[in-house]
């Protein structure tokens, strides 16, 4: 990456390649893997990840190994901002504390903030400049400096008292998603039941033009954010007493809908094409955690891909965002989406709803289709079965 970047490669679909260029030439942007060029710098941002444990506890090992690399580096002036996503309290208990220990004080010889990432993969609407920063500084001169550092990238800079409020800002952020994700998901299921189309209904909700935003159900949650980041809460909060059950809920209830796209997939070869599921060949549309990305981090597709290969089905992927799948137990690549592929298939399961998909290809030589994302509500097909 490193490589790609000074070569004005751009390897995110949403920074485009001309404009990385632009920076790099002019000297603007220049990216490396030693750790000394830090005393160089009035600014550091810390941006790695904050994944899970086997346990499902917070792993907080880059944190700590960004801190520590920093600290031995650390010189009076020094801005210092975390931005990865964590649990309240950790700019405050984890980082501060090792950056003292140099004998320099925070608030008057370096300063530290949090200000979380709000960055929307794929979202051509809201660019990074577009989105308010949030900011929370250990002292008001940090937050004071951190504000005035994004004003000059961002439109609106929204400066808070703590860096345990900017920290909980986002996870408050995270949590609505994935509460509402699992409601939504949860009355699907019971809709199924009740023999009511839940697209519809949602439909009809959200005309009301206050007190109500649209969520919409699908296999699951993905990514590295709405899945992880409110367990960092939920842990927080449980060491002090606290037990968030919105959230467990909303985890266990996501969590199982890989496992009912999978018993629906069933039926449908059942009942449909009396297709016994270990002898059915199917076609998994996206493997991607969202429509226009690249990143399959967390994606349900997974589980359900797995889950079918483990009843016997004999399962193939397509997906132009992730040209070959080799991590969490998968290791497959995307099939070209074809008339001929698409006839091969018992059934078709769209997991995500990429744009430039040929949809009325595949509903055109598709024998049967079980679309998680209500992606072909425009079509009137005794083949199509949704979620």
């Amino acid at each position: 990456k490193v490589k790609a970047i000074n070569q004005g490669c751009s390897y995110i679909a949403d920074v485009s390649s001309a404009a990385l260029k632009k920076v790099v030439a002019s000297e603007n942007l220049d990216a490396s893997t030693d750790f000394d060029k830090i005393r160089d710098a009035d600014a550091v941002i810390i941006c790695v990840p904050t994944p899970l444990n086997r346990v499902r506890d917070p792993d907080m090992s880059f944190i700590l190994s960004a801190t520590d690399a920093i600290s031995q580096r650390l010189k009076k002036g020094h801005l210092i901002i975390l931005e990865s996503t964590t649990y309240p309290g950790t700019t405050e208990e984890v980082i501060w504390p090792i950056f003292e220990k140099s004998g320099m004080k925070c608030g008057t010889d370096f300063f530290l903030c949090f200000s979380p990432e709000r960055v929307d993969p794929g979202n051509a609407r809201f660019k990074t400049k577009d989105i308010p920063k949030v900011v929370g500084g250990i002292t008001r001169s940090c937050g004071e400096l951190g504000s005035l550092l994004y004003g000059n990238v961002t439109s609106k800079v929204v400066t808070v008292s703590s860096t345990r409020n900017a920290e909980m800002a986002k996870l408050l952020e995270n949590t609505f998603r994935i509460v509402n994700i699992g409601l939504i998901n949860e009355l699907a299921i019971a809709a199924h039941n009740l023999k009511i189309d839940i697209w519809e209904v949602i439909e009809a909700a959200k005309t009301k033009p206050f007190g109500f935003m649209p969520f919409y159900p699908g296999p699951g949650v993905g990514g590295h954010c709405i899945g992880i980041d409110p367990l960092y809460l939920s842990w927080k909060a449980r060491i002090h007493g606290s037990d968030l059950h919105f959230i467990e809920l909303a985890r266990r209830v996501n969590s199982e809908m890989p496992e009912h796209v999978v018993s629906q997939v069933v039926f449908a070869l059942s009942h449909h094409r009396g297709k016994a599921i270990s002898r059915a060949r199917i076609l998994i549309l996206g493997m991607s955690y969202k429509k226009d990305v690249a990143d399959w981090r967390e994606s349900p597709a997974i589980a359900i891909m797995q889950k079918l290969e483990k009843l016997g089905a004999r399962v193939v992927y397509h997906d132009p965002f992730v040209p070959e799948a080799d991590h969490e137990g998968v290791c497959a690549k995307s099939h070209p989406l074809s008339p001929a592929l698409l006839k091969k298939q018992d059934i078709v399961v769209i997991t995500t709803d990429h744009t430039d998909t040929d949809y009325a290809s595949v509903v055109e030589h598709s024998r049967l289709i079980y679309d998680t994302r209500n992606v072909l509500r425009n079509y009137n097909s005794p083949k199509i079965v949704r979620l």
